[in-house]
């Protein structure tokens, strides 16, 4: 479906892009799919874990930069990034996220509003949103100082400095790493302890961990998408565009 695989397993909600061709890069398809599944979520109560992870080698690339630029955002709230990083905010559901090879952009950004990240030692990430003339999206101008301080976020969101899983976990964007080749168990390990433990429970901890700060992240989430959406008609944009393009084909 779209590129992106979305499955009930019992009760758990497994989300898995499936495009590990172009790095698993995302879609205005995929967006719309992910969006989808993760507002479902809020209404089922049968969901007690969304588990998100990247087929291939790579968690996700970001964008896909060739389809986001050929169905340029309008103004509109209704679009489906806007709609998933919406959604993201105000999900009811623990989510839990593994990350191997590279992960780009809103690869990075989503995991904010992820409760628990497991990423293997090699995992890389990084973001160029600056570097393409854009702004942060998902909050992250808000979410990522306050998980890593401004200093260390300056350092990714104005240098775009790229870092490694052991820095992700000390920059508390990540909560776990897991040993050479141990990540798919180590995920499932997370997953089950998560199942095992009184749904209703977890929801209600789940919902107070983030009750407060929603409305917050939900206004800065507009803020950011506001500003994107100006950016993406700017000189600066088509100009890093055109110079990105003619140096790789994938994702932001």
């Amino acid at each position: 479906m779209s590129d992106v695989r979305i499955e009930r397993q019992g009760a758990v909600l497994a989300i898995t892009f499936t495009r590990p061709q172009r790095r698993n890069a995302i879609t205005v398809a995929m967006y719309s799919a992910l969006a989808d599944a993760i507002e479902g979520a809020a209404t089922d109560a049968g969901v007690g874990v969304i588990a998100i992870r990247g087929e291939g080698q790579d968690f996700t690339a970001g964008n896909d930069l060739h389809d986001f630029m050929s169905a340029l955002p309008r103004d509109s709230e209704d679009i489906p990034v806007w709609r998933l990083l919406r959604a993201l905010a105000r999900n009811t559901v623990p989510i839990v996220a593994a990350v191997q090879g590279n992960a780009v952009g809103i690869g990075t950004t989503m995991l904010l509003h992820c409760d628990l990240v497991v990423a293997d030692r090699s995992a890389r990430f990084s973001l160029p949103f600056v570097d393409l003339g854009l702004v942060p999206e998902a909050a992250s101008t808000l979410l990522l100082p306050r998980v890593a301080g401004r200093r260390r976020a300056a350092r990714y969101l104005l240098l775009a400095e790229s870092f490694g899983a052991e820095e992700a976990l000390d920059a508390g964007i990540v909560s776990h790493v897991a040993g050479d080749g141990d990540l798919d168990n180590a995920f499932e390990q997370i997953v089950s302890a998560l199942l095992a433990k009184p749904p209703e429970a977890l929801r209600l901890t789940q919902e107070l961990l983030r009750q407060g700060s929603s409305d917050e992240v939900l206004q800065r989430i507009r803020i950011e998408n506001a500003h994107f959406s100006e950016r993406l008609k700017s000189a600066e944009v088509a100009n890093a565009i055109t110079s990105f393009f003619n140096r790789k084909p994938a994702g932001d």
